[in-house]
């Protein structure tokens, strides 16, 4: 699957008319507080561009920023530095983790846990964040719901257009999983340039969730509604998991 390469580029333009990170980051430092975490250490997985981990960075003595695109880290990178901010950005795979170290907060936002489709995998992951997690530390991570993916996505079509940037976006649902095929024109002087991007996310019921959390020797703490204090419910699109050691 070609994910987030050529991607990478325009990635912060699009995803933040979407995504207000200050607000996500405001309350993830307010459960750390909840939980009595250190501020010491701090892991990011599936971090793309960085814009979760710019926010939360300044708030740890250390922060290390995993994701498996080499084109999304170095945007990140560039970003850091621009900003006179340090973290060590490792290219990893989230299922296969291999980092010497224990954190005080682990988070993995923006439904990046849904790209994860082989169940087998997606216990290796919880296993992972479990082993790296200090004894009092919390991971901190969103799905898209089952409702958001069967019935929003679905087998629907999307589309964007500024004068920038227009896109395409075609899905299709299909034992538990959204096929997702974007078609973008960029443009470039007076051209503009196309290219593709294919995605896939699983589609996940909270019982499974809860069920290979548990393999991982990971306890629920809360699930919530979209970082925000409402409960979920039936309709909910984004879910929210603040998971500790068991």
């Amino acid at each position: 699957m070609d994910c987030y390469n050529k991607f990478a580029h325009i990635y912060d333009k699009l995803i933040r008319v979407d995504v207000d990170y200050k607000n996500w980051s405001e309350f993830i430092v307010s459960k750390c507080i909840e939980n009595n975490i250190e501020f010491d250490d701090y892991l990011d997985l599936a971090c793309g561009t960085g814009n979760l981990t710019e926010n939360l960075c300044p708030k740890f003595k250390n922060t290390w920023a995993v994701d498996l695109s080499e084109e999304m880290l170095s945007e990140a990178d560039n970003k850091f530095r621009k900003k006179g901010l340090k973290a060590n950005f490792i290219c990893q795979d989230i299922s296969e983790l291999d980092i010497n170290k224990k954190f005080d907060l682990i988070t993995c936002c923006l439904d990046s846990t849904n790209y994860i489709i082989d169940e087998r995998a997606l216990k290796r992951y919880f296993k992972s964040v479990g082993n790296l997690l200090k004894d009092n530390g919390i991971f901190i991570f969103d799905v898209n719901s089952y409702y958001k993916l069967s019935e929003v996505l679905g087998n629907n079509d999307f589309s964007y257009d500024d004068d920038d940037v227009f896109y395409y976006w075609e899905n299709s649902f299909e034992d538990d999983i959204v096929s997702m095929y974007i078609s973008f024109f960029v443009k470039d002087g007076s051209m503009y340039r196309r290219f593709n991007e294919e995605h896939e996310e699983k589609a996940y019921r909270n019982e499974a969730i809860d069920y290979y959390l548990k393999e991982g020797q990971l306890n629920v703490v809360n699930r919530i509604d979209c970082y925000s204090d409402k409960e979920i419910n039936e309709k909910t699109e984004r879910i929210t998991y603040v998971v500790s050691r068991r």
